[in-house]
């Protein structure tokens, strides 16, 4: 049988097939999806035309990208792009923004579903790619999109990350003097590089001993200034919204936790914010057995670190407000009648 007379197709129907094919090969596609997996200095992409199988990852630089993406806006009707957020932040997002791309960022996680143990960067980009199609099919739940803050937002957000990460550098250093001091028998708390206790310290440590402090000492005061200065402006800008701060918080919470939010409105239950913050429980049921466990810590580290402490303070402070009753044991509050808790 020769090649063009397929078994029960007539010739002029398999010519009409193939006219059909030749034709619809030549009309552009309606979308390209490309999966980035973005690192500092090469990006790795995954593209796929319409609904076909995912082309071969190739690795680009940045500008190379931007030129591989414009050339797919002229190809397609839409491109659709997406990659992991990171360490490398939403500049990648704004370019392509700009350029008229629909991009999303994505909560990164462990894209090697069927456990083999193997991860690479192509491997990455070639999942990411296949979730961006599942997600613009309508499968919403192919990947969680990450907010992107605007960029008053985030740099509003830079300035409290960066007083936390000099506060916790000042208190390893403050760590690493007092750990010196144990090893001589010499036990302080609080700031031992002020005051009475460092006078006393200068008196009973090796002369060796204390110039290792000056060390850290020098390195605490400046941080310590700063520290204060940048407190003051945060809590000058929380005192603004004084009207607007929940009973139990202080400005500087307050302040802190709006700029790590960005915007309030875009949770729409409660449900939202407890996945935010990390703060619902884990959870493992199977075969009609249920068990709970712990906090899952999965949404953003430096609100969830800042909420336990609330709740005892609206307590302190709301004791002849009724709803703050169901908080509240009789054994917790010698002198006050037993009032009704959770449990």
């Amino acid at each position: 049988m020769a090649w063009g007379c397929q078994a029960g197709v007539e010739p002029a129907i398999l010519t009409t097939m193939q006219n059909q094919t030749e034709s619809n090969s030549t009309e552009p596609p309606a979308t390209i999806k490309l999966g980035i997996d973005a690192h500092a200095k090469w990006y790795y992409v995954a593209r796929q035309v319409d609904g076909a199988t995912p082309q071969p990852v190739q690795k680009m630089t940045f500008d190379g990208l931007l030129h591989f993406i414009a050339k797919q806006q002229r190809i397609a009707g839409e491109v659709f792009t997406c990659y992991e957020a990171g360490a490398f932040g939403f500049h990648l997002h704004r370019k392509l923004t700009e350029m008229g791309v629909t991009n999303y960022v994505v909560q990164p996680q462990d894209w090697d579903e069927r456990g083999k143990g193997v991860k690479t960067d192509r491997i990455d980009a070639l999942a990411l790619c296949q979730r961006l199609d599942r997600y613009t099919r309508g499968n919403l739940k192919a990947f969680s999109i990450v907010r992107v803050p605007t960029e008053d937002e985030e740099r509003e957000r830079a300035f409290t990350r960066q007083r936390g990460q000099i506060v916790r550098e000042r208190q390893r250093l403050q760590a690493m003097g007092r750990s010196l001091l144990a090893s001589h028998g010499i036990h302080v708390t609080g700031k031992w590089w002020k005051g009475k206790t460092w006078r006393a310290i200068q008196a009973e440590a090796p002369e060796w001993v204390i110039e290792h402090l000056e060390v850290y000492s020098r390195l605490i005061h400046p941080m310590e200034a700063q520290e204060k200065k940048m407190t003051e402006a945060i809590q000058a800008e929380g005192l603004q919204n004084q009207a607007k701060i929940p009973r139990g918080v202080g400005p500087l919470t307050f302040e802190v936790l709006r700029r790590e939010v960005g915007d309030w409105s875009r949770f729409t239950n409660r449900r939202q914010v407890s996945s935010y913050t990390g703060l619902c429980p884990r959870e493992h049921s199977s075969a009609g057995k249920r068990k709970s466990g712990s906090v899952t810590k999965s949404g953003n580290p430096r609100v969830r670190a800042m909420l336990p402490a609330a709740p005892p303070r609206a307590r302190r402070r709301s004791w002849p407000w009724r709803g703050s009753s169901r908080w509240i044991c009789g054994a917790c509050s010698p002198g006050k009648p037993p009032r009704r808790s959770w449990g």
